[in-house]
C-alpha cells in the first residue's frame, strides 16, 4: 500500500522530467507568488481608497474591467497564439504585465494613486491577458508533449495555488508593516523569473504544433475563428467542460470581490486576516492540484464533484461570522474550484488537435476569465444592495445547480467513455462510473467531434 502510494506520488511530478518545463515551473513559482501578493494588495488598496461600505461595488467593477477585454477580444487572442511562436509571445506578455505592476507600485509609493488609476491599469492588464492566457495554457503541451500534458497542467496549477498560500500571507504582512506599494513593485520584478526561464529554454527540445498561416483578410480571420468554435460545438467533452467552467467561474469564483469585504466587514479580521483567508484558499487549491496530478487522466467526476464542493462551501461562508469557520469554508472552496478548473482545462487540452489548440484554448480562457466581468459585477451589485452573504448564497446555489445539470448530462449518456460521445446505440460508460482510458495520442487522432478521452 505504501509502495503504491509512493509510486503514485512520484508519478505526480512526471512532467518535471522535461528541462524546459522545469525552467517554466520554477519561474512561475516566483512570479505567481508576486501575483498573489498584488491580488491581496490591490483589493486592500481599493478598500482603503473608497471605504469598506462601498468596497464590494468597486471591487466588482475592478474585476469586470480586468476581465472584460478577455471576454471581448479573447477569441482573437487565440488566432495570435496559433500564428506566432508561443515562447516569444509569452515573453512579450510577461514583460508587459510586469511593467503595469511597476507603474501601479510607483503611483502608490508616491501617494499619487487614484481609483481610476487602479481601474485603468486593471483594464490594460486584461488586454495583455487576452493573448497571455491562451498562450501560456497552450504552451505547456509544447514543453511536455501529449503524454504528460494533463500532469503538466496539474503541476502548473499546483504552482499557482502553492503560491496562493505564500503570496497572500506575505502580502498581508507587507501591507500591515509597509503598505501596499512594495507588493506591486515586487510583483513587477517577479515577472523577470519567468522571462529568464523562457530565454534559457532549449528550442530544440520544444514540440511546437504546426502554426496557422497569418490571416490577411477579415474573411480569413473569420474562418479561423469559426474553425475553433465549430470544433468546440461539435466535440461533446470539450463543450461540456467549457460550459461547466463558464458557469462555475461566473457564479462560484468571485472571491476577489467577496474576500476583502468579508475580512474588513463581516469578520473584522484586518489585513493579516485577509491574507490568512487567501492562504487558506490556496492551501485547499494546492491540495486539489496535487491530488489531481496523481490521477492517470482527467475525470469528469472530478469536474462535477469539485463544483459541488465549491457551491456548498460558499453557502457555509455566507452563513458565518466566525473566522475559523470562514477559513475552513474558504479552504474547501479553493479545493473545489481548482479541482473543477484543472479537470476542465485538461479535458480540453488532451482532446483538441495541435493546430487548433490556441483557438480552442482561447474559447476556454474567454469563457473562464471573460465570464468574470458578469460574475464580479453581479456579485458586487447584489452585495451592495443586499449584503455580501446574500451574494455568496446566490453564487453557491447557482454553482450547485450547474454541476447537478452536468452530472445528469453525463449519467444520461451525453458524454461517453471509450466510444462516440452522445450517440444513441453506442456502448459506452460514463466517466462517473470509471473505466479505462484510451491513450492520449489515440484520442487526439480521433475525428473532430468524436473525442475519446477515457
Amino acid at each position: 500500500m505504501i509502495l503504491g502510494g509512493r509510486v503514485r506520488f512520484l508519478a505526480a511530478g512526471r512532467a518535471l522530467r522535461h528541462r524546459n518545463f522545469r525552467l517554466f515551473f520554477f519561474g512561475q513559482l516566483i512570479s505567481v507568488t508576486g501575483t498573489w501578493m498584488q491580488t491581496v494588495a490591490q483589493g486592500w488598496l481599493l478598500v482603503t481608497l473608497v471605504g469598506k461600505d462601498q468596497a464590494i461595488v468597486y471591487l466588482g467593477v475592478l474585476g469586470a474591467l480586468q476581465f472584460l477585454p478577455v471576454l471581448v477580444l479573447g477569441l482573437f487572442g487565440g488566432i495570435i497564439v496559433d500564428v506566432w511562436p508561443k515562447r516569444r509571445t509569452v515573453i512579450g506578455t510577461q514583460l508587459a504585465a510586469g511593467i503595469l505592476a511597476l507603474i501601479l507600485g510607483g503611483l502608490v509609493y508616491f501617494n499619487a494613486v487614484q481609483v481610476w488609476h487602479v481601474f485603468l491599469l486593471a483594464f490594460l492588464l486584461g488586454l495583455v491577458n487576452t493573448v497571455d492566457m491562451p498562450a501560456r495554457q497552450s504552451f505547456v503541451v509544447e514543453m511536455v508533449g501529449t503524454d504528460d500534458i494533463a500532469n503538466g497542467i496539474a503541476l502548473n496549477s499546483a504552482v499557482f495555488n502553492g503560491a496562493r498560500i505564500v503570496g497572500p500571507a506575505l502580502g498581508g504582512i507587507l501591507i500591515a508593516l509597509l503598505g501596499t506599494a512594495l507588493c506591486f513593485i515586487l510583483n513587477g520584478l517577479s515577472y523577470g523569473a519567468v522571462v529568464i526561464g523562457l530565454l534559457a529554454m532549449r528550442e530544440s527540445e520544444l514540440m511546437p504544433a504546426a502554426r496557422l498561416a497569418i490571416p490577411r483578410s477579415i474573411g480569413a480571420v473569420r474562418a479561423g475563428l469559426g474553425e475553433g468554435l465549430r470544433y468546440v460545438w461539435q466535440t461533446p467533452v470539450v463543450l461540456l467542460a467549457i460550459t461547466v467552467i463558464g458557469l462555475v467561474s461566473t457564479f462560484g469564483m468571485n472571491f476577489n470581490v467577496v474576500l476583502p469585504v468579508m475580512a474588513a466587514g463581516v469578520l473584522n479580521a484586518g489585513p493579516s486576516g485577509f491574507g490568512i483567508l487567501y492562504a487558506s484558499m490556496g492551501a485547499g487549491a494546492l491540495t486539489a492540484a496535487l491530488v489531481v496530478a496523481m490521477l492517470s487522466r482527467p475525470r469528469l467526476r472530478v469536474l462535477v464533484g469539485g463544483g459541488l464542493i465549491l457551491g456548498v462551501s460558499e453557502i457555509v461562508l455566507a452563513g458565518t461570522s466566525s473566522f475559523p469557520i470562514a477559513a475552513t469554508a474558504v479552504y474547501f472552496a479553493g479545493l473545489g474550484a481548482i479541482a473543477t478548473a484543472i479537470s476542465a482545462n485538461s479535458l480540453v487540452q488532451i482532446t483538441v488537435p495541435g493546430p487548433l489548440r490556441g483557438r480552442v484554448m482561447s474559447v476556454y480562457t474567454t469563457v473562464f476569465a471573460g465570464s468574470t466581468p458578469f460574475g464580479n459585477g453581479l456579485t458586487g451589485g447584489l452585495g451592495g444592495v443586499w449584503g455580501t452573504p446574500a451574494a455568496l448564497l446566490m453564487n453557491g446555489l447557482v454553482t450547485i445547480g450547474a454541476e447537478a445539470v452536468a452530472a445528469v448530462a453525463v449519467l444520461r449518456g451525453g458524454v461517453r467513455i471509450g466510444g462516440d460521445s452522445g450517440r444513441s446505440g453506442q456502448s459506452g460508460r460514463s466517466d462517473l462510473d470509471g473505466g479505462e482510458p484510451q491513450s492520449v495520442p489515440a484520442a487526439l487522432a480521433g475525428p473532430p467531434g468524436l473525442p475519446s478521452i477515457d
